[in-house]
């Protein structure tokens, strides 16, 4: 074998792990400056950020006004009282989409996703938020309102919607969160779980109402 062999394999042999080396040092080193790409595609791209000067536009704002009529994908609203709980100029009464297990069982679920933290499984304002806020007595807490007691118990379902959407005194907007379906699917099962704890014989079946004299 040739004395130079020898010597060039082991040199190959560095080198093949210079690249597992740079990797290893890539994925264990913080830096703030971007990895070197070797095909950049279009991970880093020039971009603006929020309420710089852009010199493209005469008001030369960076940040741009949506386009005057049009609608983003998925809010083409069909009638007033589905996208905005209104009839006329007044709340609706009426829940506009179909009623039915899947959407009680969506709004039970929607509703312990977003509600019961602050209200409670129950309504009644006693979530865990509420707690953890009486418990801390940091500065002045508004506790969460029950929707068992007046003004909420009787407030129409076009004004439970509307409280999802924008939001009401301390409690926050749900609107870009919550779909407008997903929206009813919870108002749906506010309203039912309102009449659990108003109910009457009146609203049981005949067939069940001799077990419960």
């Amino acid at each position: 074998m040739p004395r130079w062999v020898i010597p060039v394999l082991l040199l190959l042999a560095s080198l093949a792990l210079v690249p597992v080396a740079l990797i290893a040092r890539a994925r264990a080193v913080r830096t703030p400056h971007p990895r070197v790409h070797l095909v950049p595609d279009m991970d880093n791209q020039p971009r603006y950020k929020a309420q710089q000067l852009n010199g493209w536009f005469a008001d030369t704002r960076a940040d741009r006004l949506p386009v005057a009529g049009t609608v983003a994908r998925g809010r083409l609203q069909a009638d007033d009282r589905t996208a905005l709980g209104l009839d006329g100029e007044s709340y609706t009464t009426l829940i506009p989409v179909k009623i039915d297990a899947a959407l009680m069982a969506r709004g039970k679920e929607r509703f312990g996703i977003y509600c019961a933290p602050c209200h409670g499984l129950g309504g009644y304002g006693d979530g865990i938020v509420a707690h953890r806020a009486e418990a801390l007595q940091q500065g002045a807490f508004v506790p969460p309102a029950s929707l068992h007691v007046e003004p909420a118990s009787s407030r129409p379902v076009g004004h439970l919607f509307n409280t999802i959407t924008n939001g009401i005194r301390t409690m926050p907007s749900y609107g870009s969160q919550v779909p407008v379906d997903d929206r009813w699917a919870i108002v749906a099962y506010i309203k039912a779980l309102q009449r659990s704890q108003r109910a009457d014989l009146d609203d049981v079946p005949p067939e069940q109402r001799q077990g419960l004299r």
